[in-house]
């Protein structure tokens, strides 16, 4: 089993992405049913997520500000994430209708998260580190999917308990730390740095270069995790038009986020051949688009508009990897690991306000809230047409 894992290194880098992550959007996968069991809302809801961008982000802001993902293995700081955040997601079980329990264990999940998805990014780095771009394609195709999983494994448990949708994701995470314990860091990074100060992550914002990329990851952010949350109230619209709720709703909610995969490796295999900078535009363009038209064509058909989220899905994530690799390859290289944890950190500090402001307004707005996402990919085409003119 150590042969076959430190074989295949990317293999069990992206797997093990996916296993740890399945634990960000657990509690979005059984949504419907605590609102329905437990008596939450779509605002508790809400609340909920947000607790978890707020821990990641605490996180990612403490690994960097310490130097601690360029101070310590990142395989470690992995396996104990994993550890850990299965712990605090497994636990939300016996407090889902007890506040503040429910969104400190939330806050808890998110902190942990911090140590798995920006050290997955530095862990293939360093055993991959020709075709970045295509790379991080892989693992952010797999955070995708991780995000989805929760939807999936409740669709298959939907005639049992929706507390077992969580204890499936937290074994998983379980298994994906113990693989990454085993596989170690790659051989391609440079040596641990001892001394690491917050203005190091902040560093490469002085660059012109990186300050353009992280413009455009800043926009990307502020539309993708709102737009994740919104999914199952949009297809509940949907199948409601269609009289067709129960299992279908959680499967195709899995189906329209885990597209994204797809959407993140192909626009990988084509980052190869037209460049990332060229992929993250058109990506962003096409998210855009469908983010203005989706409420304007609310009267067309169900069938349609799920057609809709199915291409948003597929391309909503796919200039994060290449947005990604061109941070990457702008940052300086002996402060990589706090210097991609720090962009994280206000990446995910822009989703606060924005998965607060659509899930509050969506009882008043309906499918109108995706309008207030606009302004990310916009800013995103901006910044992406500046890299461009720079270069």
């Amino acid at each position: 089993m150590t042969y076959f894992i430190r074989s295949h290194p990317l293999f069990i880098v992206v797997l093990a992405q996916l296993c740890g992550t399945s634990l960000w959007f657990s509690v979005n996968g059984v949504g419907l049913a605590l609102i329905h069991d437990v008596g939450l809302t779509e605002k508790d809801l809400g609340w909920l997520t947000l607790t978890v961008q707020a821990g990641f982000i605490t996180g990612t802001l403490f690994i960097a500000t310490t130097g601690l993902a360029d101070r310590i293995a990142a395989s470690r700081i992995f396996a104990i994430s994993c550890l850990a955040g299965a712990l605090a997601n497994a636990s939300f079980v016996f407090v889902a209708a007890h506040q503040p329990f429910d969104l400190l264990l939330r806050f808890f999940t998110g902190l942990c998260l911090a140590g798995i998805y920006p050290l997955g990014m530095k862990l293939v780095i360093g055993w991959t580190p020709k075709y970045v771009g295509a790379a991080l394609a892989w693992l952010v195709g797999m955070l995708t999917l991780g995000t989805a999983l929760p939807h999936l494994l409740r669709g298959m448990t939907l005639g049992l308990p929706w507390q077992w949708t969580l204890l499936v994701a937290s074994l998983l995470a379980l298994l994906g730390g113990a693989a990454i314990f085993i596989l170690g860091d790659g051989p391609h990074l440079p040596s641990s740095s001892t001394k690491v100060r917050l203005k190091d992550g902040l560093a490469a914002l002085s660059e012109r270069r990186f300050r353009a990329v992280a413009i455009g990851y800043f926009g990307h952010s502020w539309e993708l995790y709102a737009m994740w949350t919104l999914i199952p109230f949009m297809v509940s619209r949907e199948m409601g038009r269609l009289d067709a709720q129960g299992f279908s709703t959680p499967l195709i909610s899995f189906s329209i986020i885990a597209l994204g995969l797809m959407g993140c490796v192909g626009g990988g295999a084509l980052s190869r051949h037209i460049g990332s900078l060229a992929v993250a535009r058109l990506a962003l363009g096409s998210s855009g688009l469908i983010c203005l038209l989706y409420p304007l064509v609310a009267f067309l058909s169900p069938e349609v508009m799920l057609v809709l989220l199915f291409i948003w899905g597929l391309t909503v994530i796919a200039d994060s990897p290449q947005l990604s690799a061109l941070a990457a390859e702008a940052a300086p290289r002996e402060r990589i690991g706090s210097t991609l944890a720090m962009l994280n950190a206000i990446g995910f500090a822009l989703t606060i306000p924005s998965i607060a402001l659509t899930t509050a307004l969506w009882q008043w707005q309906g499918l109108w809230v995706v309008w207030w996402l606009l302004p990310g990919p916009a800013l995103g085409l901006w910044a992406m047409h500046r890299l461009g003119r720079q270069r």
